[in-house]
């Protein structure tokens, strides 16, 4: 008889919450880390660099926008070690919850690192170097993902970095080069040129934002440049020196060859798995070209009773995500009722100054799929919330099918819009129309409310524009 019924190796948003759900279900389950409970986002990533972003945002307002609130500020300093101890005690109370967590759901919990023996059976080392094995019915591969690096470019953790040594860093350079305009790229440039760090993002497709609507990327430009943040696009990295005081990161693109100068380079490229040490191999299960983990819609492998879920798997890279796959892939163990997950129409957020959050098909690939789209859109200009958070910058921006009224995507930027979007995600998920949306009763003022007004536009009945 095996030890468990489901042993979850991995121990972040989609593992912890695999093991609760599968627990919740009537399965003996364990969970196996080699680190940490909370795994990256709540120890290394979403966590904490929300707050960080947080604190950032009162420092560009006290920097820049003193006189506006009525505040004279002599001798400002402001001190980037408080914020990060600020955002190490937010990290630290969660993942202090997940422990509570696996002992009030009766999980076990294994810090170790983990490898297949076979497709029943896990090697474990834990920290002193001892061994020993875990035998499971169903194993499920959680192990998330790290950062890509450019090819002939290594992290040595001070002059070069990732998103890692820079969340993990009191202090602040001078200078420095961003290497990949995604969403850790923007956000960390919020960070950074919020406490007075001059920052140049190279990225290399033609727009900030880059898997976001092109005209999101078109005002993360607009907002980006009026705070002074520097950026090229359309704009590869051809090698990375690294001297004693500085990196200087070569360039090439729509501007020529040049150099830029800085005291550290942050690469933010993208991801790859972490399935180096998993003995994948052992268990015969398959991979893709890329190496991420292959499964299918129920989040099972090609091998009978292994499971994969999160980032590991190459979908979508998101903590969110991560744990809706946890919860499908115990249900599908369990054999109990479940939902078929739809990635193209999952929920995205960068939690930059202006803020994106995103889900579905943008204007043009709706029209590359052959939809007749209308297109429901309203500034935050004219929105007495934001008027009076002094932060109207952004627009709300509904995709919809002209036919029959079905909401294909929605793209934001502007004030908060990652507590708007859910929202849209449930309409859309429910087949609520705009012309539902917009017979919604909205509280005033509120941002809301541009949600609303988006949809009357949708409908051709705009009322405030």
């Amino acid at each position: 008889m095996a030890d468990y019924d489901v042993i979850v190796v991995g121990a972040g948003p989609g593992g912890y919450v695999c093991a609760i759900r599968a627990s919740q279900l009537g399965l003996k389950t364990a969970i196996v880390d080699k680190q940490w409970l909370g795994g990256v986002c709540l120890n290394v990533g979403c966590i904490p660099s929300k707050s960080l972003l947080d604190s950032a945002h009162v420092a560009h307002t006290l920097r820049e926008r003193g006189e506006e609130y009525g505040f004279e500020l002599e001798g400002l300093k402001l001190d980037y070690s408080v914020a990060f101890k600020r955002s190490r005690a937010a990290s630290d109370r969660l993942t202090k919850g997940v422990g509570f967590l696996m002992k009030k759901n009766n999980v076990d919990v294994h810090m170790a690192a983990a490898g297949f023996k076979d497709a029943k059976t896990l090697t474990l080392v834990d920290g002193e170097g001892k061994t020993s094995t875990l035998t499971g019915d169903n194993i499920v591969v959680a192990t998330g993902a790290r950062a890509a690096m450019i090819p002939g470019v290594e992290a040595d953790g001070e002059r070069v970095v990732t998103y890692l040594e820079a969340i993990m860093a009191d202090s602040l350079p001078k200078s420095v080069v961003i290497v990949g305009a995604g969403p850790i790229g923007l956000e960390f440039a919020t960070i950074w040129h919020s406490y007075g760090v001059e920052v140049t993002l190279v990225e290399m497709l033609d727009r900030l934002a880059p898997r976001e609507d092109p005209e999101v990327g078109k005002e993360m430009a607009r907002a980006f440049r009026k705070r002074g943040i520097k950026f090229h696009v359309g704009t590869k990295v051809a090698g990375i020196e690294v001297l004693k005081t500085k990196v200087k990161v070569n360039v090439s693109g729509e501007d020529g060859e040049q150099t830029l100068d800085a005291d550290q380079a942050l690469i933010a490229i993208g991801w790859t798995p972490n399935t180096g040490g998993l003995g994948l191999e052992k268990a015969g299960i398959k991979t893709t070209e890329r190496g991420w983990v292959d499964i299918d819609d129920r989040m099972a492998t090609n091998v009978a009773g292994v499971w994969a879920i999160g980032d590991v798997t190459g979908k979508l890279p998101l903590a969110h995500v991560a744990s809706a796959m946890g919860i499908v892939c115990a249900e599908r163990i369990a054999g109990v009722e479940s939902v078929e997950l739809d990635y193209e129409m999952m929920p995205r957020g960068t939690f930059s100054q202006p803020q994106i959050a995103s889900f579905g098909l943008t204007e043009e690939q709706a029209k590359e799929r052959g939809y007749e789209v209308k297109i429901g859109r309203f500034p935050f200009q004219p929105n007495g919330r934001a008027l009076a958070m002094g932060e109207n910058v952004g627009w709300v921006k509904m995709v919809v099918d002209a036919k029959y009224g079905e909401i294909l995507g929605a793209h934001l930027v502007g004030p908060e819009v990652t507590e708007l979007l859910p929202e849209l995600t449930i309409a859309h998920m429910m087949e609520l129309t705009p012309a539902e949306i917009a017979r919604n009763v909205h509280i005033h003022p509120t941002l809301s409310e541009a949600l609303m007004e988006a949809a009357h536009v949708a409908e051709g009945t705009p009322i405030h524009i």
